[in-house]
């Protein structure tokens, strides 16, 4: 099942950020992961939203999504996002087929 990491930006320094802007897509794809949204335009429909940049990524495990989070690769980008960028970064499994969570809870 897909897992998804979601990472709310807030970007301090433009410029040192580009590094990390131009590295990070091979590093995510070397790990199965692709951008399902990176950065496009955002509309907050409900609530406080305190970021400015949005992004989602989709790989083919969680545990596919854990290993290049914390892949030696990243570890050199994380360091450049830290140093540039407010962030958060959340994993989440992705919903099967039918909708069903995976914990079972209904929602609605």
């Amino acid at each position: 099942m897909p897992a998804y990491v979601v990472a709310n930006v807030e970007i301090h320094d433009a410029e040192g950020y580009r590094a990390y802007a131009a590295e990070t897509p091979a590093s995510i794809a070397r790990h199965g992961g692709r951008f399902v949204a990176r950065a496009g335009r955002t509309e907050v429909l409900e609530g406080d939203w305190p970021y400015s940049r949005l992004v989602i990524l989709e790989f083919p495990t969680y545990e596919d999504a854990k290993a290049w989070h914390d892949s030696g690769e990243y570890q050199e980008l994380k360091e450049i996002r830290h140093a540039t960028a407010t962030s958060l970064l959340v994993l989440v499994d992705g919903a099967p087929p039918d909708g069903t969570p995976p914990d079972g809870v209904p929602t609605g």
